[in-house]
This record gives structure tokens, C-alpha cells and sequence, in this order.
């Protein structure tokens, strides 16, 4: 009789755990919907080809110039942080020693970065970049700087992706003659793909939607960016801009749907080179 007791009781909280779980989802389902149905509700109707002149002025409030500098600081981060932060990974977990004390640092360290205030980035690449370095009110410092925020995201996914790969993939390289190096690239990092392209995404976001680091590091000139050292403001820190003068709250909305737009669009495509990667390695 205890025993049915016992197991009528485990069945009732399972079943309540899992509406709760189910609950959990629902809400969060629709809290972004909604979110998502709100920012097209109030921008789509604002959307008109003056937002994408080329030249920016107090008329047609344009976008474009910040799109353009929006997609060149995106792709600059990356291509800084990601040699930097999948290299750590691939030392870390594959050629570091588990009780090695450089590990523990940097783990830790990594762990701290990931939870600093962004504005505090903001402060240290415009201490160190803009003033230290020279470069002044920059893509290329923004760039730098929002590198050092996504390198703990892109290392952390890196290196749990790293670890997922099963022993038996690196004993069978080794097995067939292979050596270390031939096999991470070979054979580790391809399996791991799919995981690294998961922190490139979420790295993406984080980018995009930046703007307090930026503000102090690549200014909030109007412009496209003609080159690396030019000023430019990206459409987070444009939206905050045109948002607090209290004048442009409809073409506010309609940027926030252009950035919707593109934070979609660059998640599926990275997306889809993840899925298109794997593909041409099972071939």
C-alpha cells in the first residue's frame, strides 16, 4: 500500500513539474512575441525610403549610415575575437594540463568579464584605445573594444562545444597515425562546429545591440565610416540617440525594427553556414 502511496505521489509531482515547465515556456513564448509584435506594430508603419538616404540630417532622420557601420563593427569584432577566443579553447581543453594554474586563472577571468557592466568596457576602451592607443573616436577602437566583451562568451560555447566531442573521435585519429594538431583541425573542431556557431550568434546579438561601449569608443557621428579610424555611430547607439530627443519616437521604432531585421537575419545566416559546414564534412 506504501509503495502505491509513494508512486501515486512521485506521478502527481512529475505532472506538476511539468505543467509548471510547460508554464515557464508559455510565458516566455509569449513575452517575446510580444515584444517582437509591439516593435512591428509601432515601427512598420514609419518605414519609408527617406530612412535610408545616404546622407543623414534632421529631416529624414536617415538609418542607413548606421546600418552600414553597424554591419562593419559586427564583422571587425568578430574577426578579432574569434582567432582569439577559439585558440584559448583549443588550448584550454586540449592541450592544457587540468591542474595547471593558468587554467583556473583564466577560466576565472572569464567568468568575471562575463558579468561586467558593458559601460565599464565602454570606460577602458576609451581610456586605453581612444586615449593610450591613439586611435581616437573610432570604428576600429568600438571594434576592439566589443571584442573584449564577446571573447568570454566565444570562449566559454567554444570550449563546452570543444568538450562535447567524444574521446572516441581524437582515439580513432590517433589511432589512424594522425597527430595532435592534424586532428583538432580535422576532426575535433569540425564536430564542434555547430557549438562555436552557437556562440557566434549570441556573440552577434550582444554586438548589435551595444551601444553604451560605443558611445565612448566610435563616437555617434552621423556617417558612414569611410575607413577604420573614421567616427560613426552604429543603430543601437542612433535609436538611443534620436529616441532621447523626443521628436523622432516613430522613426525610433521603425530603427528597432530594421534591428530586429538584422539581428534575424545575421542568426540565420550564421545559421545556415553552421548547417552548410557540416553537410560538405559528412560528405
Amino acid at each position: 500500500m506504501s509503495l502505491v502511496k509513494h508512486q501515486a505521489s512521485t506521478d502527481r509531482t512529475s505532472l506538476i513539474l511539468r505543467w509548471l515547465v510547460f508554464l515557464a515556456a508559455g510565458l516566455a513564448g509569449l513575452e517575446t512575441s510580444f515584444i517582437v509584435l509591439y516593435i512591428l506594430i509601432k515601427g512598420l508603419p514609419y518605414l519609408n525610403l527617406e530612412l535610408f538616404s545616404w546622407t543623414y540630417n534632421s529631416t529624414n532622420v536617415s538609418m542607413l549610415p548606421a546600418l552600414l557601420n553597424t554591419v562593419l563593427m559586427a564583422l571587425l569584432a568578430l574577426l578579432i575575437a574569434l582567432p582569439i577566443g577559439i585558440g584559448a579553447s583549443i588550448y584550454l581543453t586540449e592541450y592544457a594540463q587540468p591542474d595547471n594554474p593558468l587554467v583556473t586563472i583564466v577560466r576565472l577571468a572569464t567568468e568575471t568579464l562575463s558579468g561586467i557592466p558593458s559601460i565599464i568596457y565602454g570606460l577602458f576602451g576609451a581610456l586605453f584605445f581612444v586615449k593610450f592607443l591613439g586611435l581616437g573616436l573610432s570604428i576600429i577602437a568600438g571594434a576592439m573594444t566589443l571584442s573584449i566583451m564577446i571573447l568570454p562568451l566565444i570562449m566559454r560555447t567554444t570550449e563546452e562545444a570543444l568538450l562535447s566531442v567524444e574521446d572516441g573521435y581524437r582515439e580513432g585519429s590517433f589511432a589512424l597515425g594522425a597527430g595532435k594538431l592534424r586532428t583538432i583541425f580535422q576532426v575535433v573542431l569540425p564536430s564542434a562546429l555547430p557549438g562555436i556557431f552557437s556562440g557566434v550568434v549570441l556573440a552577434l546579438g550582444r554586438v548589435i545591440g551595444e551601444s553604451a561601449a560605443l558611445i565612448f569608443t566610435a563616437g555617434t557621428v552621423a556617417e558612414v565610416a569611410t575607413n577604420l579610424t573614421s567616427s560613426g555611430r552604429t543603430l543601437a547607439v542612433h535609436m538611443y540617440l534620436i529616441s532621447g530627443e523626443g521628436i523622432y519616437v516613430n522613426q525610433t521604432y521603425a530603427t528597432a525594427v530594421i534591428l530586429l531585421i538584422l539581428v534575424i537575419v545575421m542568426n540565420l545566416l550564421s545559421e545556415w553556414i553552421a548547417v552548410k559546414l557540416g553537410r560538405n564534412r559528412n560528405e
